[in-house]
């Protein structure tokens, strides 16, 4: 898998989970990948938006229920600057909190709203159900960026595909 591979030949990743990984229950084999992903010698991260879910806290909780190392994750102040030296942003089932649009679009229904720069990294990788738009109902141009790759599916099934990939590259 292309992804695998990818994800293999990094040394920087920044997760980005949102609202899909909680409606999938996607959590725990991410935490697996994540755990294989270290093991490998990459530097795993996660990006949590403040608003990230449906409520506040939302992915903090799931990523803790999961036993995601706390040290790896940081909030959007403390981490957005950081996608510019990052090798892969990989986007599971957020939409909206990553939209450049916010920032690139003065006419945009969610102008100057705080958003995760992934499309700074070198590499990102979308995974979704489907291409349809997030909760504000606003187009993400990111989604069609030139170093944007689509991966849709089930965040849960895709973590697993992912993290059994990694752990046969080891």
């Amino acid at each position: 898998d292309d992804t695998v591979k990818l994800l293999m030949e990094s040394e920087s990743i920044i997760i980005v989970p949102g609202y899909g990984l909680a409606v999938a229950k996607g959590q725990y084999p991410l935490k697996d990948m994540v755990d294989h992903l270290i093991k490998a010698g990459k530097k795993v991260r996660f990006a949590i938006h403040p608003v990230a879910g449906r409520m506040p806290g939302q992915l903090n909780v799931l990523l803790a229920e999961a036993g995601v190392d706390y040290s790896i994750v940081e909030e959007l102040e403390e981490i957005n600057d950081d996608f510019g030296e990052t090798d892969v942003a990989l986007v599971i089932g957020a939409n909206d909190t990553v939209n450049s649009a916010a920032e690139d679009d003065p006419n945009s229904e969610i102008a100057g709203m705080p958003v995760l720069r992934v499309w700074n990294a070198k590499q990102v990788i979308v995974m979704k159900r489907s291409l349809a738009a997030g909760y504000a109902g606003v187009d993400n141009p990111v989604f069609i960026k030139d170093n944007t790759d689509m991966l849709l599916g089930d965040a849960k099934d895709t973590a697993e595909k992912l993290a059994a990939g990694i752990k046969q590259s080891l």
